[in-house]
């Protein structure tokens, strides 16, 4: 501020602003400041300490001086209503900004989901020569998202290393975004840590499911004589919980009881989210009862947990109750009841939330239009979550991974790479819930070469130190039929949690290496990591791959009695696969009655194959006429029912069950296979006339098929059950789409080269014999993929031991 030498008509001006009776303050006179600016000053921070923003920028304009607090004071004034834009315009005509300026500038950018645009001002700030307080470096480092590796040298060359503030801020960052080892390099470097520090490194650990890890640090911190606050408890229930572990939960719970008054509501919401994980339905309603506070959180869990075990009338009976209560409508939890409409699915929930949504003007929050999306996605309406995801004003990486995320779940796999690609177009850092999607998008295309790129991508942007993006890559390779690259990866990983331990028994399940996956589960085990739903349907699946009848019930029991875990239909559904695959026929209708869901045309498709496989005609037909109920659509039953005839010799009613397909107008679904040579994927149908190199394939098959008859190659006809001559059946089987495929393979790969074929339906009989030759001939390895499971050919033998 200028010295001022007052005037008469300066002082005449001051004292018609204050009014003639208020007298000068002696001391502005002869400090030489001037009246007027001190006058308009007092009259600024009056109006805008009542609120009154609007004014309080018509007082500053008019200001003679304007200094940088009153300045500070309308900016900060504008982030706290949210007028983003005019704090935009304040900041840009300022003459002079200093540290505090350009702090609470970044925090309105930040606040406002533009984390780029805060962090390019702060390396505008560093760039004009102010100097950064640990406030403004706190701030940039708290921006979600931000490139935390990049600015960690900035705060070691600012001379913050030291700086408990800083450093606690530094370590929260690297572990929001997953980046462990970094927040452990920095909490082994601090000189001094508090209870902030224990609580960031804890919590961290627990969102990357290193429990035992984090409760080693719950140990020290207490150890340390740091007292435990409310943050505390909460991270050591998000361990509980993430470990599944019901005594511990309930030892912190006691732990919190005589610690503190028990009335904190924060704390109070973690023990609700941990019964209800642990689907403790009594001491989650009697927890909740007993609050003396609840809030919007409250309700939130509460609908959280009756969803997930699909009360969907406690779900609206509690919304409502919120609605009564007086809860203001627009902070109601849309966005987690779009979530439980997603998740029963349940469209007509949703569509009545979103109407709501509508008349309150709420469409355009950020979190409800994620959750809008998230939601159509979920309940199969991916076109109206992509007008959503259009019209979305202001994108995020949430936005995208959401989008992304929904047409990975809707099988649109292509169109999830695209968006990932455009995403990265217009310069958005993806995050690991983004890597885990997009690695599912290249597992569903089983396009191995795309999925390792992208496992080079993610590599160099950090992302492969987060334990579940190692976990989603386990994931594709496994589901890219890699078990190696599977195995190799599992066995690189510094860090493993239950979602690591889920991916690989899932891929020995998938290649049908049952005693593996149960191997695997047993160390798991013993590494002191609980099992949940996942875990058992991956180890269910593998029994019921390798016709594990009598483990598979042991598992079933184990689950059920030991871990109080309640069945999953799909659990029931691999329990009756297995079972009626063995022949044990009576186990089924015994699993039947006791299931308590009602039986689906999955488990009724299911113990039509094992009809199929028995030949037990009568069970099928009854199998058969409940799925032509339940799918009228799916040419499938008709199509094993009339086999089953066929190969009974019974060849009217084999007739008769095409000819009533043929009238409601069902059609068979051609089975079609593809393959990726060089980054492309080529795809081939039955007898396919269209590739170019068709005539090349045709004649690579015959060559085959001349080596196969000289090893005892007996084609199996029962495969191509028509009521044509014997020699129009071996026509029908030679040119099956696996066939061609692994045929163009062979012609496009170099020798060796392992090859992948996906296929939409069941490999038959006949192909599967051929392939194992084939195998053998060309000395290959040969790995397809089809509805069921992986076939993995090497030196004419089958990973399935000819069982699937």
């Amino acid at each position: 501020m200028r010295p001022f030498k007052p005037t008469a008509g300066a002082v005449s001006m001051a004292s018609r602003l204050a009014g003639a009776s208020t007298p000068l303050d002696a001391r502005i006179i002869k400090n030489g400041i001037d009246p007027a600016t001190y006058r308009y000053k007092l009259h600024f921070n009056h109006v805008i300490s009542s609120g009154r923003v609007a004014r309080a920028r018509e007082v500053f304009d008019q200001m003679p001086e304007k200094d940088i607090v009153s300045f500070n004071r309308i900016l900060s004034a504008y982030s706290r209503s949210g007028n983003v834009a005019s704090a935009e315009d304040l900041f840009r005509m300022a003459d002079h900004r200093n540290v505090r300026t350009w702090t609470i500038m970044m925090s309105i950018l930040a606040a406002d989901g533009r984390g780029s645009d805060a962090v390019s001002l702060f390396r505008d700030m560093l760039r004009e020569g102010e100097a950064p307080d640990r406030v403004a470096v706190s701030t940039v480092l708290n921006v979600p998202g931000c490139d935390v590796l990049s600015l960690h040298p900035f705060v070691t060359k600012l001379g913050f290393g030291t700086s408990t503030v800083v450093c606690n801020t530094l370590l929260d960052a690297y572990c929001k975004q997953g980046l462990i080892a970094a927040a452990r390099g920095v909490f082994l470097e601090m000189p001094e840590r508090d209870t902030v520090t224990y609580n960031a490194m804890m919590m961290g650990c627990s969102k990357e499911g290193l429990h035992r890890e984090a409760l080693q640090l719950f140990s020290a911190m207490r150890r340390a004589g740091l007292y435990a606050s409310q943050f505390t408890f909460s991270s050591m229930l998000t361990v509980a919980t993430g470990m599944v572990d019901l005594h511990l939960g309930r030892q912190i719970h006691g732990l919190f009881v005589r610690a503190t008054s028990a009335h904190d509501v924060f704390v109070n919401n973690a023990l609700l989210d941990f019964y209800s994980k642990c689907d403790c339905l009594d001491d989650l309603k009697h927890l909740f009862l007993e609050m003396p506070e609840r809030d919007n959180v409250s309700y939130n869990v509460m609908i959280s947990a009756y969803a997930w075990n699909r009360c969907a009338g406690m779900v609206l009976q509690l919304f409502r109750k919120m609605q009564k209560i007086g809860f203001d409508r627009r902070t109601l939890p849309y966005a987690s009841l779009l979530s439980v409409a997603g998740s029963l699915p349940h469209i007509g929930i949703g569509k009545q939330i979103h109407a709501q949504l509508v008349v309150l003007g709420l469409t355009s929050e950020y979190l409800v239009g994620n959750a809008l999306i998230d939601m159509y996605s979920k309940c199969c309406m991916l076109d109206t979550a992509k007008i959503i995801f259009v019209k979305k004003r202001e994108k995020t990486s949430i936005s995208w991974t959401a989008m992304l995320t929904g047409c990975v779940q809707n099988g649109q796999h292509e169109e999830a790479l695209e968006l990932f690609c455009d995403m990265r177009r217009i310069g958005l850092r993806p995050d690991r819930a983004t890597c885990s999607s997009i690695m599912k998008a290249s597992s569903g295309l089983a396009m191995i070469e795309i999925g390792r790129q992208l496992h080079s991508y993610f590599t160099k942007s950090g992302h492969m130190s987060s334990v579940f993006s190692g976990s989603a890559l386990l994931d594709m390779y496994g589901k890219c039929g890699c078990l190696d690259e599977a195995l190799r990866t599992f066995d690189e990983m510094p860090e493993k949690n239950s979602i690591t331990w889920n991916a690989v028994i899932s891929a020995y399940s998938h290649y049908g290496q049952a005693k593996n996956a149960i191997r695997m589960f047993e160390s798991m085990i013993d590494c002191g990591l609980y099992p949940d739903s996942v875990t058992f349907l991956s180890v269910l699946a593998a029994c019921s791959h390798s016709g594990l009848a009598e483990e598979c019930m042991k598992y079933f029991d184990l689950m059920k009695y030991y871990y109080s875990i309640s069945p999953w239909k799909e659990h029931y559904s691999c329990v009756i696969d297995t079972l009626g695959r063995a022949g044990y026929f009576d186990k089924v209708q015994k699993v039947l009655d006791e299931m308590p869901f009602e039986d689906d045309p999955i488990i009724w498709s299911s113990i039509l194959h094992s009809c199929r496989i028995h030949g037990n005609k009568d069970l099928a037909i009854m199998a058969a006429k409940k799925l032509f109920i339940m799918t009228p659509t799916d040419a499938t039953p008709y199509v094993i029912l009339s086999n089953i005839y066929a190969k009974d010799g019974n060849w009217e009613e084999a007739a008769r069950v095409k000819k009533i397909m043929r009238d409601r107008g069902v059609r068979k679904e051609s089975g079609k296979s593809w393959v990726e040579i060089k980054r492309k994927v080529y795809t081939f149908s039955s007898n396919d006339q269209t590739n170019p190199m068709i005539a090349d394939i045709k004649a690579e098959l015959e060559r085959l098929y001349k080596e196969m008859d000289k090893l005892g190659y007996e084609p199996d006809t029962s495969c191509a059950l028509h009521l044509v001559d014997d020699e129009l059946k071996l026509e029908s089987l030679k040119y099956h789409s696996e066939r061609l495929a692994i045929a163009f393979a062979l012609i496009n790969t170099p020798p060796g080269t392992p090859i992948r074929i996906m296929k939409n339906l069941s490999t038959c009989l006949d192909c599967h014999a051929a392939i194992k030759m084939i195998s053998k001939i060309v000395d290959r390895n040969i790995i397809v993929r089809d509805s069921r499971r992986f076939h993995h050919f090497k030196d004419g033998v089958c990973c399935c031991g000819d069982y699937w």
